[in-house]
């Protein structure tokens, strides 16, 4: 059997080959098609169990068969398989674009909403119906023949483009590599960084080191090694990938394709947003940005545009204090007159290591893999009663040796759910921290013969770009993560627990399903104020090497340090969300203004330090134009403030502790159970008991005073 039509269990992945994918996607829209014909003709009345729940099982065999295939085309890519997804996604995506077009479903959907049925429908599938109803309006279901057919194209391009640009940033972060070959060029970079490097040299039969631009590498020499010439050749090629600038730099023949910015005719980014202004308007509205917040709990641009400017304004003062220190360091400290894009992250852990005493390496000594997945785990058990266990590899199929497989289990053994884990960095896949659902929770018919139900258990895939082990001596060392790198898995977790611990049956808002987009990062950003707290860090934090506590006045030192330069982080990621909220908005693609340039404008209205002239950030902004976030990258700082927000929740716990069993049952019972199944605004009153504030966020940040 294709191991892709397979959905008796877990996927398959050890029997999965490039050749499987066609008819696996031939056949899945082959079969979904015949069904929604036969649906289509149905003259019977449309109930949940004759139209809605046939459809919702079609569709998720589609999307759990495509999902293994796009998992794996992320984090173990090669030109196969890249081929073979690429050949693939158009016809999927047409699938997906021709199902909303559908004018007879879309009548049968308003049948459903209006016959008596509805009414007795439970909350969550009730939300189903009408998220359905949204989505046909979004996805050209009133338009005519003729503009159906142009918004069939545009869905069709704009996904090959997407996958084109990761796909060229990829290949680009791939092909740099920096040999060194004379140690006295390195000093300052640790020893596990070091050995990092030469074990890459090693497998590329060279001596010396080599460096990439994968994070785990790029990442700690731009904050410890001294040579800055080493420095600012790292960050010129970092910070030029996928342009024409990157692409001309690098050592290979024919690199001009990896270039985000040309296309034929017209470049590869201007393309993308000429496509959806084209989409916007088709479907009645003025710009992209508006088709994008249809979805979402902010309503309206200005109003995400207002929200982005208030935080702004409280930020600068602090990103204006955290320069003017930085550059008084630099010249008083290091003899640097002129502070460059290449020396900030050098300077600040100087800075850092002078006014806290304490350096970030030192702090990673205290979170080996070993300690800190027990920790989380640990952390989550106590706050929802659940318990997490590993699976035997031996007993299960797995992309990589790298990724792992655990259990999540209550209380009395029940099988919750279950999430892989891959953590480390590598060629071939993708970089940065992702979830992703491999599996939805869901109520399906488990016997033909007596139609009893079963309750389908959720999946996820959780996937980072750490440092994995490393030889040390004679042994291999478990992987070290940073503090952030800590925050940044804990990140993910939440978002995998709101995936996981759902308590919805019905596929459309199970889970992460039908969450507003910027509220589904509440529950990872929630996760990660726990990697602040003494009570946690206690317990998890144990030396790599003697297995002893982090001493309580290390993390002191931490915490004083917490907020350390945050006026600057938080300008960064504004400056990030307003450039996307104008290209989205205000922006006009036709115009001769590039994306670049808007940047550029929005970079002297808030921003307080200016990257050099060839810094080409939008080449390499995935979230907005190979991900799902355009129009929407805010919703990472309007998310933040429901998190900050909900967390103080905890921190008022009157027994003085943040991991509370009691608070952590409703906020599974509020947030996280709910899923999609009701607006995100409800579920956070329901916990939270008003609606959210943003007092708590400025004061997690530094920014505002601790209550009395």
């Amino acid at each position: 059997m294709n191991p892709l039509l397979d959905f008796s269990g877990l996927p398959r992945f050890a029997e999965i080959r490039t050749e499987h994918i066609t008819p696996a996607v031939s056949q899945l829209l082959g079969d979904n098609r015949a069904l929604i014909g036969r649906i289509r003709q149905d003259t019977d009345l449309p109930t949940w169990d004759n139209f809605v729940q046939p459809m919702a099982d079609a569709n998720e065999r589609l999307s759990r068969a495509w999902g293994q295939v796009s998992h794996l085309n992320a984090v173990v890519n090669t030109p196969e398989l890249r081929e073979a997804y690429n050949a693939n996604l158009p016809l999927v995506t047409q699938y997906y674009a021709e199902l909303a077009q559908d004018q007879a479903l879309f009548e049968k959907f308003k049948e459903l909403r209006g016959s008596r049925e509805f009414e007795g429908l439970s909350t969550a599938r009730k939300k189903v119906i009408e998220n359905e109803l949204r989505d046909f309006r979004l996805g050209g279901a009133e338009l005519s023949a003729e503009k159906k057919a142009r918004f069939l194209q545009i869905q069709e391009e704009l996904s090959a483009l997407g996958s084109r640009f990761n796909d060229n940033l990829l290949d680009a972060t791939n092909a740099f590599v920096l040999h060194v070959e004379d140690a006295g060029e390195l000093s300052g970079i640790p020893d596990d960084v070091l050995q990092a490097a030469r074990e890459v040299a090693e497998r590329d039969n060279a001596t010396g080191w080599k460096f990439t631009l994968r994070a785990p590498s790029y990442l700690p020499l731009m904050q410890y090694a001294d040579n800055r010439e080493l420095r600012e050749k790292m960050y010129r090629a970092y910070s030029t990938r996928a342009s024409e600038l990157g692409t001309a730099a690098l050592p290979l023949e024919d690199t001009g394709n990896l270039d985000n910015t040309p296309l034929i005719n017209t470049p590869l980014i201007a393309r993308i947003l000429e496509l959806r202004k084209e989409e916007s308007q088709l479907l009645g509205f003025e710009c992209y940005a508006e088709v994008s917040l249809a979805t979402k709990m902010a309503s309206t641009p200005a109003q995400v545009l207002d929200f982005l400017g208030e935080l702004a304004d409280k930020a600068k003062p602090y990103a204006e204090r955290d320069l003017k220190e930085l550059r008084q360091f630099a010249a008083d400290k290091l003899q640097l007159d002129t502070l460059e894009a290449w020396d900030l992250a050098y300077v600040s852990e100087k800075l850092r290591l002078e006014r806290y005493a304490f350096s970030e390496q030192e702090v990673k000594q205290y979170f080996p893999e070993t300690s800190v997945l027990p920790g989380m785990f640990g952390l989550v058990g106590n706050l929802y009663g659940i318990n997490i266990t590993p699976v035997e590899a031996t007993t299960i199929q797995l992309w990589h040796p790298d990724a792992k497989l655990f259990n999540i289990a209550d209380s009395e053994g029940k099988l919750i759910g279950r999430f892989y884990l891959d953590l480390y960095a590598r060629p071939g896949k993708r970089g940065g921290g992702w979830m992703d659902d491999a599996i939805s929770r869901r109520r399906y018919v488990g016997s033909a013969d007596n139609r009893e139900y079963a309750i389908q258990a959720p999946v996820a895939y959780l996937n980072c770009n750490f440092s994995g082990p490393v030889s040390h001596g004679e042994k291999v060392r478990p992987a070290l993560f940073t503090h952030d790198e800590v925050i940044t898995l804990f990140h993910e977790f939440g978002h995998g627990l709101h995936h996981l611990l759902t308590r919805v049956d019905d596929l459309g808002v199970s889970g992460i399903h039908g969450v507003e987009w910027d509220a589904v990062e509440l529950p990872s950003q929630f996760m990660e104020n726990f990697c602040w707290e003494w009570e946690v860090i206690s317990r998890m934090a144990r030396h790599v090497d003697t297995g002893a506590s982090m001493p309580r006045e290390l993390f002191d030192k931490m915490l004083a340090g917490k907020n350390f330069q945050s006026g600057l982080q938080m300008l960064r990621q504004l400056e990030f969300a307003l450039f996307d909220m104008h290209l989205h908005f205000d922006f006009d693609p036709y115009g001769q203004k590039t994306a670049q340039q808007l940047l550029d404008e929005v970079r002297e209205q808030v921003a307080v330090i200016i990257p050099p002239g060839f810094n080409r950030f939008p080449n390499s902004f995935s979230h907005i134009f190979g991900g799902g976030y355009a129009a929407g990258y805010y919703s990472y700082k309007w998310a933040e403030v429901l998190s900050a927000d909900a967390y103080s929740m905890f921190e008022e716990n009157p027994a003085g502790t943040v991991v509370n069993s009691e608070t952590g049952l409703r906020f599974w019972k509020e947030i996280l159970a709910v899923g999609g199944s009701r607006p995100a605004l409800e579920s956070f009153i329901a916990f939270r008991g008003r609606e959210p504030e943003i007092n708590a966020l400025l004061r997690h940040n530094g920014m505002a005073p601790a209550p009395a």
